[in-house]
């Protein structure tokens, strides 16, 4: 074992190994008897590209750069891509991020040709949740439609757009299911016999995972809906997901009781005080599958996931063995065959398929694979610490860690504080080469789920309502004092670091405590009044009605927990990054933010990228980011990275 100081250890882990692991397979689904599922390009712009598991078990991507298989659908998206086996042969149904557009595509047949026209108004025709229904000759999915320029002036309907490239030129061919009356509906799910239909509906200013109701409509011979009537969900309850069971009985998610169960026509199936749902972030996420024989796969648990199969008639779940700890939103089944995409604190995000026959679990794409030896992973705690009025804080604390250094007796680490965005997301346990980065050369990182995260149930989320800018920051603080009090980290050498509603945490601790000595902000909220006034996109254009309070009736609110207003009580340096193309948090609002720091002579530095949106998906980007936070806090901690660019600080 090799003395030095923290923060100086040698690490294989660059910034460019860390942004090459960037991302994780999504959306999985079958295309006849084959699994398939989105997958990043982080060399190649960031695109994503679908990929298929041949019955050989050799993996191939389907679409060459520069498709990319997104929607952009309330601008964090859903579901972009559907398959089918038609003549023998597949064929897919895909959104492209460019321009939007639902592509039709046979592998291997040429290039994929358009099924929807490219509008001229605002944000054009978006699309999600695609659902192929050859009989029918169309593809039924979520239409996002832009009506003008502004980000709240958009409508969304269920829609059916025909397969035979009709609609690509003309928009009257697109027939609509639906009215909207709703100002948000999730894809519509067919009954077995393809009589009825069922998809989820909300309204400004509640959130998913507020209030929702699921709507259940007659379906004709000619594919027109009936009246649609309201089974499940209101204001203060939030249906997560709905689906059929094999033999036409109505399953759905819903909190009721305070947590995310399992309901069959209306009763429960598993009582318990765990999640079987979770936050509705993008259109298409799957926390359960129904099996053609009864059974169900659900994704479930508190604090963390697994995948797990539940016998509706008993109520008893059997989970998965196996090493993952965490599943992601993401479901399939194809026979007795589920496919999920699971993780581990010692292994990436890989897709897994359980046959319920024999219950065995198996890797089967995007296999982890260690870029380097396991022993530079770090070794995380889940830890329970304790807040303000005794509440608890759930937090993955991941001390430095190398096999081969160590640091002097007489020191004590530098910490990072993760906030995690939504802010009702959660932070998984799961292998993160970004943590890693930094653990592997001596500093320490944790990640806060701080009150109003989602996983402990909904007492635990509504923890955050009107109270954004005041829970957030607490419970992180406490976190950050417990380490420095129990002689864990260096109580001089705290950092705060967070992204999107995790940047308005890093940047209101900043702006209200002395806990931290500085701070990475990234793509943040800055600017509660200007934020919620226009400057944002329409999924989130209300939500500071939940989390701080209605304009209206506390204004002053708004301006005393806004970074903007309070930037004179900054002394701590910083580093605040922004996407140009970010429509979430723009970059007006990072603009405004240090126009109010000039002249305070506080070391800082703004880094802004061309090309980037809400979430940087370019390596040369995450590349530019890890190596600029390091280099901050080995300025500020005192710290001797070797290798890493000095990042220059401005006053």
């Amino acid at each position: 074992m090799r003395t030095l100081a923290y923060g100086s250890w040698p690490s294989p882990i660059d910034a460019a190994l860390a942004a090459a692991h960037d991302g994780h397979p999504e959306y999985v689904g079958f295309v006849g008897d084959e699994a398939w599922w989105t997958e990043p390009r982080p060399a190649e712009g960031g695109r994503r590209t679908l990929v298929r598991r041949r019955a050989d078990g050799t993996e191939e991507p389907v679409l060459p750069a520069p498709w990319n298989v997104r929607s952009r659908v309330i601008e964090y998206g859903g579901r972009p891509w559907t398959g089918t086996v038609a003549d023998g042969q597949p064929l897919v149904v895909f959104a492209h991020f460019a321009d939007q557009r639902l592509y039709a595509h046979r592998p291997g047949a040429g290039e994929p040709r358009p099924l929807t026209p490219v509008s001229p108004v605002g944000g054009g025709l978006r699309w999600a949740e695609p659902q192929l229904l050859p009989e029918r000759g169309e593809v039924w999915c979520v239409l996002e439609e832009f009506t003008g320029d502004g980000p709240v002036d958009v409508r969304r309907v269920l829609a059916a757009v025909p397969l035979d490239g009709s609609a690509a030129q003309d928009r009257d061919r697109v027939r609509e299911l639906t009215d909207d009356r709703h100002r948000f509906v999730s894809g519509p799910r067919l009954s077995p016999d393809g009589r009825r239909a069922a998809w989820l509906a909300w309204d400004h200013p509640r959130m998913p995972w507020d209030g929702t109701e699921l709507l259940v409509a007659e379906v004709t011979d000619d594919g027109t809906f009936g009246e649609p009537r309201t089974v499940a969900g209101g204001p203060r309850e939030s249906i997560a997901q709905a689906d059929w069971s094999a033999d036409g009985r109505l399953l759905y998610a819903s909190d009721r009781t305070g947590w995310w169960n399992l309901y069959r026509d209306g009763e429960p199936l598993c009582p318990r005080e765990e999640e079987f749902g979770g936050p509705l972030w993008k259109l298409g996420h799957r926390w359960f599958a129904p099996l053609a024989g009864g059974l169900i796969a659900v994704v479930h648990g508190r604090g963390a996931t697994t995948l797990g199969i539940l016998d509706p008639e008993t109520g008893e779940v059997v989970d998965a063995a196996g090493p993952w700890t965490e599943f992601a939103p993401t479901l399939a089944v194809h026979g007795e065959r589920v496919v999920a995409v699971g993780a581990s604190p010692r292994s990436a995000h890989e897709v897994v398929e359980l046959d319920t026959r024999t219950g065995r679990a198996r890797v089967v794409g995007a296999p982890h694979d260690d870029p380097v030896d396991a022993a530079h992973y770090p070794e995380p705690q889940i830890r329970t610490f304790t807040g303000p009025a005794g509440r608890e804080i759930h937090a993955h604390v991941y001390p430095p860690h190398h096999p081969a250094c160590t640091a002097p007796g007489d020191q004590l680490p530098p910490y990072v504080i993760w906030a995690h965005g939504g802010p009702t997301q959660r932070a998984p346990l799961v292998l993160d080469l970004e943590i890693a980065y930094f653990t592997s050369r001596g500093i320490g990182v944790a990640e806060v789920n701080y009150g109003g995260s989602s996983g402990y149930g909904r007492e635990y989320r509504d923890l955050l309502r009107e109270q954004w800018g005041v829970v957030d920051v607490e419970d992180c603080a406490a976190v950050a004092r417990a380490l420095a009090d129990e002689g864990t980290a260096d109580r001089d050498r705290l950092a705060i670091r967070g992204g999107s509603a995790g940047g308005w945490t890093a940047a209101a601790s900043l702006a209200t405590t002395d806990v931290y000595a500085c701070g990475t902000i990234i793509y943040p909220i800055l600017d509660l009044a200007g934020w919620g006034a226009g400057e944002t996109h329409d999924f989130e254009s209300r939500y500071l009605e939940t989390l701080v309070g209605p304009y209206a009736e506390v204004p002053a609110r708004y301006a005393q927990r806004s970074p903007t207003e309070h930037a004179d009580r900054i002394t701590a340096p910083f580093l605040l990054l922004q996407g140009l193309d970010d429509v979430i948090c723009p970059p007006a609002q990072c603009e405004r933010f240090l126009s109010r720091l000039q002249g305070r002579r506080v070391p800082h530095a703004y880094i802004a990228f061309e090309g980037e949106g809400h979430g940087f998906r370019k390596a040369e980007t995450m590349v530019r980011v890890l190596e600029s936070e390091l280099s901050l806090y080995a300025q500020v901690f005192g710290l001797n990275p070797p290798g890493v660019p000095t990042l220059e600080l401005t006053k």
